[in-house]
């Protein structure tokens, strides 16, 4: 069972961190454009992809993690990586209900305005960097988990 849980703990943060990793491509891919219509159109995509892909992950991801460790014996806060990784995890979390959803809210309702004409590219941009920078900020912790979770180091 132990493999098992390990197994789908593994395809889940494959799924995670790929679709992190994707949103940030594609947002910075259509800001590249500048084209109102083309961002909402990413920015609703990137929404719906979360609601779809990084949620559930993050479920799967804690469910499978906490079962592995428990079935395999892991004292999960004393074993330091299984601890810097929730630690990490966490942190994660909160960057992304904290300031990103809200950013990403932000960046959708300005692009829809800007479709109405007058799209502020440079106010849409100066919150779009924000939610670049924190999504790489989101991307790393959980990324650094998974470093952790390979290598296993003595900590």
């Amino acid at each position: 069972m132990y493999f098992w849980m390990k197994l789908l703990h593994i395809v889940a943060v494959i799924a995670f961190l790929g679709n992190i990793t994707t949103g940030l491509f594609w947002h910075a891919h259509a800001a590249r454009t500048r084209d109102p219509r083309l961002l909402a159109h990413t920015m609703e995509g990137i929404i719906r992809s979360d609601r779809l892909f990084t949620v559930p992950g993050v479920v799967i991801i804690i469910t499978t993690g906490l079962l592995a460790a428990i079935i395999g014996g892991f004292p999960l806060l004393r074993t330091g990586w299984i601890a810097w990784t929730i630690a990490l995890f966490g942190a994660s979390g909160l960057v992304f209900g904290v300031l990103l959803v809200p950013l990403q809210r932000q960046l959708l309702a300005r692009a829809q305005a800007g479709l109405a004409g007058g799209f502020d590219y440079a106010s849409y941009h100066r919150l779009a960097r924000r939610w670049d920078s924190w999504g790489a900020i989101a991307l790393l912790m959980p990324t650094a988990g998974l470093a952790l979770m390979v290598l296993k180091p003595a900590l």
